[in-house]
């Protein structure tokens, strides 16, 4: 089978397409027959060689990839047979090996894939989507609240702005330039209000769509300077909830902000997750009602380091997922 392995850490062009074995699926495990893969930021921290004390460090040669979609070709001896030939999605943790025509995938972690969702999308909300779930558990957005979604173009952000239109808030949605644009107005509905970071003026637009109306919320996975306008924003008794940073620093917030217009801050980030399949089976089911019609931006498997670049550039829109195959 092909796969892309990776021998070093490095730039992205250290991820090579090879012909590799195919493996078996042991205790507990299953063999998908990959038709989509999840590429997440992480993973090209990982190639780069940056990862937190408390993940495994890779063993080379190694196969990247930790979200798969597919159809189960094998099952484990000690796994009911009744899941081969399932369409199926997985998140296979440190497990890796999703950048491939078939990967083992825990058989714990296997979601049977609703009718009518395609692959890839399964991919954005196995991986995306959950977190989505989770933002949204935190930001406690109603239908009476004005939601600033920083970074709407990407897949988490498209997301976030999807699900608070569907609890009817109304919602400004956030990103930057030209090229982003159908990514957002793609979407358009009653509620959505895009804004354009990229122009000069954009808070000023922001604040004339919103006829002086002040947000009551605030998604952010940017930061920077643009969290920060978003957060001098806020209603008084607003929320600010970050989830990211990859504009390469965290929104600044003082004490001051807090106290003169009692605002909440907050982050997912760090916090003990113990309910992560409810986040990703709530998540599937959002795209299997249609509430969410997740991004995604594909990749043919072998353009795996292209994908790490687009990533790395701030190029992508949406999920971005390696693809092995046409879907069906």
């Amino acid at each position: 089978m092909k796969a892309i392995v990776q021998r070093e850490f490095g730039p992205a062009d250290v991820l090579v397409l090879e012909e590799v074995d195919r493996p078996a699926p042991g205790s507990g495990q299953v063999l998908v027959k990959v038709e989509a893969a999840g590429v997440h930021a992480v993973d090209t921290n990982i190639r780069r060689g940056v990862f937190p004390a408390t993940m495994p460090a890779p063993r080379f040669p190694m196969t990247p990839g930790r979200e798969v979609a597919g159809t189960v070709e094998a099952a484990g001896p000690d796994v009911e047979g009744s899941w081969i030939g399932e369409r199926v999605v997985a998140h296979v943790g440190f497990l890796n090996g999703g950048y491939a025509e078939y990967a083992l995938a825990p058989a714990a972690s296997l979601h049977a894939l609703p009718a009518g969702v395609p692959f890839s999308e399964a991919i954005a909300a196995i991986g995306t989507g959950r977190t989505a779930q989770l933002v949204l558990d935190s930001a406690r957005i109603t239908g009476d609240d004005i939601v600033v979604v920083t970074g709407a173009s990407g897949g988490l952000g498209n997301q976030l702005m999807q699900l608070a239109l569907s609890l009817d808030a109304r919602v400004v949605a956030l990103y930057g330039g030209e090229a982003k644009r159908a990514a957002v107005e793609g979407y358009r509905v009653d509620g959505l209000i895009p804004v354009d970071i990229s122009e000069q003026d954009w808070a000023e637009r922001m604040k004339h769509e919103l006829k002086d109306e002040s947000p009551s919320v605030v998604l952010d996975g940017v930061g920077g300077d643009v969290a920060r306008t978003a957060l001098e924003s806020l209603r008084r008794g607003g929320r600010h909830v970050i989830f990211g940073w990859s504009a390469g620093a965290p929104v600044q917030v003082t004490t001051e902000d807090i106290v003169e217009r009692s605002i909440t801050v907050g982050s997912i980030l760090g916090a003990p997750i113990t309910a992560m399949r409810d986040l990703e089976t709530r998540s599937l089911d959002a795209v299997a009602e249609g509430r969410v019609r997740p991004l995604v931006d594909e990749y043919p498997l072998r353009d795996a380091a292209k994908a790490h670049t687009a990533i790395e550039n701030r190029t992508s829109r949406g999920k971005v997922v390696l693809v092995t195959d046409t879907e069906g």
